[in-house]
């Protein structure tokens, strides 16, 4: 076993998206390279409706695949080919963009007006860019949830994970997409196949993240119950970690535990050609796009 070393704990930055939706974007538009097969993370989440209700109007996506997942309120999408639906609490929606589709999300809070989701764009390859859009709309009761003996509880969203195989399939990246709840004080392990980049987004409590360079917490500080933990390590809200090779990903959890997202799936390793929603592998291929908006042919008829 070798333990994936942290290359980066960076906090999610606040930033402004569609028609004036505030949000926390963990990474995006910067090094593709970086989270390869993966190219944006936003967590969006609000307790006063003025934060998220101007929603995101109309707009096109080409070339990626987008992975909404809801905790709180919920999410009415609809698109140019005629679907429509809503995302409820638990629920997620995994879309193929494809060839080309024109689609908008408005988020609604709770009853008491709060909403909490996130969005991850997953990049297609060159053989898939062009490929028929697709949906997976996916209710909460449909993932399954595995709980260990030490009270650690997994959803598995995508990808096979301690037993359980996630409902959402199909997808070009291979990802494995797992909700983790950790207990105070708990250390786990999590296997992830060798060939794959991951990343992990904490976004309640906190934990340290074992690194392959002190396996052992040599660099211990403080005790969190009743185990010792280098507090300089402790990753807490809206914090994004993103893990070199190896096999397995070490956690230990604060004393309030901690519920993160853990993602990973097989890199591309392909050029990225990179126009706001829309990512091609060459700049032509991104004129081309810019074209077919203008004069009407973006969307491709279905073969």
């Amino acid at each position: 076993m070798s333990i994936r070393p942290v290359l980066s704990a960076d906090k999610a930055q606040p930033t402004m998206e569609g028609a004036g939706v505030r949000l926390h974007r963990g990474f995006g538009f910067g090094d593709p390279e970086a989270f390869d097969p993966f190219l944006m993370f936003d967590d969006f989440r609000g307790d006063h409706p003025g934060d998220y209700m101007r929603g995101f109007p109309w707009h096109p996506h080409r070339g990626i695949e987008t992975i909404t997942y809801v905790l709180e309120g919920s999410v009415e999408h609809g698109d140019s080919l005629g679907n429509t639906g809503t995302l409820g609490a638990g629920d997620i929606q995994w879309m193929t963009a494809g060839s080309g589709i024109m689609h908008q999300e408005m988020p609604k809070g709770n009853f008491k007006g709060q909403m909490h989701g996130f969005q991850l764009w997953g990049n297609l390859p060159s053989s898939l860019k062009m490929t028929a859009p697709r949906y997976q709309d996916i209710k909460s009761g449909a993932i399954p949830e595995v709980t260990d003996d030490d009270g650690v509880t997994v959803r598995v969203i995508a990808g096979e994970f301690w037993g359980a195989k996630g409902p959402v399939d199909g997808v070009a990246a291979d990802p494995q997409y797992l909700d983790v709840t950790v207990p105070a004080g708990v250390r786990k392990r999590f296997r992830i196949d060798t060939y794959r980049r991951a990343f992990a987004y904490v976004f309640q409590g906190s934990a340290a993240f074992v690194d392959a360079s002190d396996p052992s917490g040599v660099l211990l500080e403080k005790e969190v119950m009743g185990q010792e933990v280098n507090i300089r390590d402790l990753s807490g809200n809206r914090t994004v970690v993103r893990f070199g090779s190896g096999d397995e990903v070490v956690v230990q959890a604060g004393e309030e535990g901690v519920r993160f997202l853990l993602v990973s799936g097989a890199p591309i390793e392909e050029p990225v050609a990179w126009h706001g929603p829309i990512v091609m592998n060459t700049q032509a291929e991104i004129q081309q796009a810019v074209r077919d908006l203008r004069n009407g042919t973006f969307i491709k008829p279905a073969h």
